[in-house]
């Protein structure tokens, strides 16, 4: 029985060891793991104290960057300060001497003061009187002069003001068409076969055509028209209403156009007194002599830099009549010496003198208004003018004459350039007309057959062509053709 009594306590005493040593190991974890925790801790309490001591220095140098720039603003505002003294000792220093100044000056007034005081305590009453009176007097006159000065200047403007509301006033109202005079006129036919007609046989239609009418007929194909090309409008008028007058009839040679140019040439009074009468209804102008219509009628062919006369005088009574009604001047006379100013164009290549002074001889032999007389001769500041509407025609004329379109000076140099052409060209002798052609390149001359024979006209055409290559001015070439024609006529009866 002993033996495993023995072995049994043996038995217990071993698990009584594990068991010890089974908790001695669970209380070394348990002591690991406390241990490792606590580590844990003071590790996290190392680093939050580190971060807390990086914090705390960054804070520290911070505060010293804030303290080193307080100094140096410190430092700049001490500077500040002692500019700011040095400024008010120079401004005391500155004041002091003004103050010395004044007080000299202060000093010396009172001395001069005191020596007039002395004078006048010497002076007799009266004469101090007058030279008061004096004084006031010349500081009166002037304070009225530097105002009148004012007012006069005042007056200038508003009358400038006042002036170009007038104008622009005046202009607004018009509205008159540029200038579109050329030298060319376009006439549109009724067929293509009338073309064949105007030339007529081996083209002696259109030559009797330019001899007798002095105008170029152009002909071009694939267009239903021809066309009249002379510088003279004068010319090619009469040759519009003829060739007008042929194409009508449809019978076209050359003794049925010596008629219609006959006939056009016998109605130019009428178409004369037409357009004067239709200008004189435009422009607004009453009571007008019959014979001052006629030769206003005649301008409508006469054109200054390129502006027809007639509707220059037309918009010239227009702008007249508008100014004068702003200026409260005479309306009527206004306008009326306004288309009247420039009748005299009518006689300049007649009689001499200007048109200024042939117009206002001619209106005063009808027994015009010496006011509108004076009016016409005055526009071009020849005599003095006399009244505020003479004033107001020279104004409306050079609005007409300056307003952009109005005028061409090219083709009026064009048309003078011309006539001197023909002009130096008829001064030979035996020479009965001279025709400038195809603008001026080439010079149609029809002689007296009595006086120049066959072999006189070659001669004359040489002349002719020296005398303009010698003393006239011209681009290319000019031909001259010498015209020697011969007629027989007689009637039966």
């Amino acid at each position: 029985m002993e033996a495993p009594v023995i072995i049994v306590m043996l038995l217990g005493a071993s698990l009584v060891a594990l068991l010890l040593v089974v908790f001695a190991r669970r209380e070394a974890a348990a002591e690991r793991a406390s241990a490792h925790r606590e580590a844990e801790l003071l590790r996290s309490e190392a680093k939050s104290a580190m971060a807390e001591v990086v914090r705390r220095d960054q804070h520290v140098a911070e505060r010293e960057k804030e303290i080193a720039s307080d100094q140096r603003n410190a430092q700049a505002y001490a500077r500040g300060l002692d500019e700011r003294v040095e400024v008010i000792a120079r401004d005391e220093r500155r004041i002091a001497a003004e103050r010395a100044a004044l007080e000299e000056e202060r000093a010396r007034l009172r001395a001069d003061h005191a020596a007039e005081i002395a004078a006048l305590t010497q002076t007799d009453p009266d004469t101090l009187r007058e030279q008061l009176r004096q004084q006031l007097l010349d500081e009166a006159q002037e304070s009225a002069q530097t105002e009148l000065r004012r007012l006069e200047r005042k007056a200038e403007a508003d009358a400038a003001q006042r002036g170009r509301e007038i104008l622009v006033d005046a202009m607004q109202r018009q509205t008159g068409e540029t200038t579109t005079h050329a030298t060319t006129t376009w006439i549109a036919l009724p067929s293509d076969e009338m073309k064949g007609r105007i030339i007529g046989r081996e083209g002696r239609n259109i030559r009797a055509f330019e001899s007798l009418t002095g105008v170029n007929v152009i002909v071009e194909e694939n267009v239903d028209a021809v066309q009249l090309s002379s510088f003279d409008v004068q010319r090619r008028e009469i040759a519009e209403v003829t060739l007008r007058a042929l194409i009508e009839d449809g019978r076209i040679q050359p003794q049925r156009i010596e008629a219609a140019y006959t006939r056009a040439l016998v109605g130019a009074d009428q178409r004369h007194r037409q357009a004067g009468l239709d200008a004189v209804d435009e422009a607004g102008v009453k009571g007008v002599p019959l014979p001052i219509v006629d030769t206003l009628g005649r301008l409508r062919l006469r054109t200054s830099f390129g502006q027809t006369v007639l509707s220059h005088l037309v918009e010239c009574a227009q702008l007249a009549a508008s100014i004068a009604t702003d200026l409260g001047a005479d309306v009527d006379r206004a306008r009326r010496a306004a288309f009247l100013h420039d009748i005299g164009k009518a006689f300049t290549h007649e009689r001499q003198g200007t048109h200024a002074r042939l117009g206002a001889d001619l209106l005063a032999e009808h027994g015009e208004d010496p006011l509108v007389v004076n009016a016409v001769a005055a526009h071009h500041d020849e005599v003095p003018q006399e009244s505020l509407e003479a004033v107001i025609v020279q104004v409306a004329d050079a609005l007409s004459a300056a307003r952009p379109g109005a005028r061409r000076e090219d083709l009026d140099a064009y048309v003078q350039r011309m006539e001197s052409l023909e002009k130096l060209v008829g001064s030979h002798a035996g020479v009965s007309s001279a025709v400038a052609m195809a603008a001026g390149r080439e010079m149609r001359v029809v002689v007296e057959p009595d006086e120049v024979d066959d072999e006189g006209a070659r001669a004359l055409a040489r002349t002719i062509a020296e005398h303009i290559s010698k003393d006239f001015t011209f681009p290319g070439e000019i031909k001259v053709t010498v015209i020697r024609e011969l007629r027989a006529d007689a009637v039966a009866g």
